[in-house]
């Protein structure tokens, strides 16, 4: 029986570039069984629901989920907003990691802002706590003259995203760093206590810590430094994104959000972009590696991931690219050079 993918294309340029990743996938392994469900803004002017019924339900019963991107200022004012369907569907799914690799292949090192000899060799990945913390805790009020947010974690929601950190630093170079400000509070005094003793259960990774400041310069100054970098949801959420700028464009990265006991969700890093949508200049990089990432990961198709990254680069190694990388190509353009070159090999 074929695995199943659900498939949540959203919203702007996400209808666009999942068409991108679908072609991608056909290309290489046409046999999977696809389910399109309406998510996000799409979803709101279906039904009036950012996350229907059926979409849960269809991502319940998935073996992997890619979603494309959601929400525009369409929706800013609505009562259920694109970003509320998504951390819904985070909690409904327990999606408790966000596992972010941030690359710089030889073919991107010109598109990056920091130096050449800084950049060069960049191959870390950061796994970031995504359900508990500052976004989810209570009370949070919000007054005229005040206004409150509370961190809160239990300390087996930070046993399981470091024993996740752990096990794929095991895959890698084994040098897990754990980002926190141990020096102010105390989640993260209680985040780098449980780090010691879940560093215990794999005793062929290195440990160390980092305070979230000194690791926030450290991306910037020393980037082949990092390995596995693993941190609470609120320093995840700022560190991840600098660390996208490494590579020179968001278009160009992919994430893979991971359940206790569920599929795997994988998308882009960047938003939907509707000032660009549907003029077919979207960068589909993005999504494009995110399929693959999902056949690494999901559906240990190790030899098919690594035939469509490189495909990638060999299409960025043309000099053909899209607008964000200094191109002229368009989304169906980048596409189809990357499946031409798929089918010569």
């Amino acid at each position: 029986m074929s695995k199943k993918i659900t498939v949540l294309a959203g919203d702007g340029i996400g209808p666009e570039i999942m068409k991108s990743g679908l072609a991608i996938l056909a290309t290489v392994k046409p046999d999977y069984q696809i389910e399109e469900q309406f998510f996000g803004g799409a979803a709101i002017d279906h039904s009036g629901s950012p996350l229907p019924a059926e979409t849960i339900e269809a991502c319940q019963n998935a073996d992997a989920i890619l979603l494309g991107a959601i929400g525009g200022p369409k929706w800013d004012n609505a009562n259920e907003t694109p970003e509320k369907g998504l951390l819904a569907l985070r909690k409904q799914l327990q999606l408790f990691a966000n596992i972010r690799p941030i690359k710089v292949t030889d073919s991107l090192i010109d598109f990056s802002p920091i130096k050449s000899e800084i950049i060069r060799g960049t191959d870390f990945v950061i796994v970031r706590e995504l359900t508990g913390g500052i976004y989810f805790g209570k009370p949070q009020e919000l007054n005229a003259e005040n206004a409150l947010d509370t961190n809160t974690y239990q300390k087996f929601e930070i046993e399981n995203i470091l024993r996740q950190a752990f096990r794929l630093a095991q895959q890698r170079r084994k040098l897990v760093t754990s980002v926190d400000k141990a020096n102010v509070l105390a989640t993260s005094k209680l985040w780098r206590k449980t780090a010691e003793e879940i560093a215990k259960e794999f005793p062929d990774c290195t440990l160390e810590h980092q305070y979230v400041d000194s690791a926030a310069m450290k991306i910037i100054q020393q980037p082949t430094h990092f390995d596995v970098v693993v941190t609470e949801n609120l320093f995840g959420d700022i560190l991840s994104d600098e660390a996208s700028v490494l590579p020179g464009s968001l278009g160009v990265l992919a994430s893979a959000s991971d359940s206790l006991n569920g599929p795997s969700l994988y998308e882009p890093i960047h938003g939907s972009a509707p000032d660009i949508a549907g003029q077919d200049i979207a960068n589909p990089l993005s999504m494009i590696l995110s399929v693959a990432m999902m056949l690494r990961q999901s559906f240990n198709e190790n030899q098919l991931a690594e035939k469509i990254e490189t495909a990638c680069d060999n299409v960025l190694k043309k000099g053909i690219a899209t607008k964000d990388l200094k191109g002229s190509a368009t989304t169906t353009e980048f596409t189809n050079a990357v499946i031409t070159d798929l089918k010569g090999r």
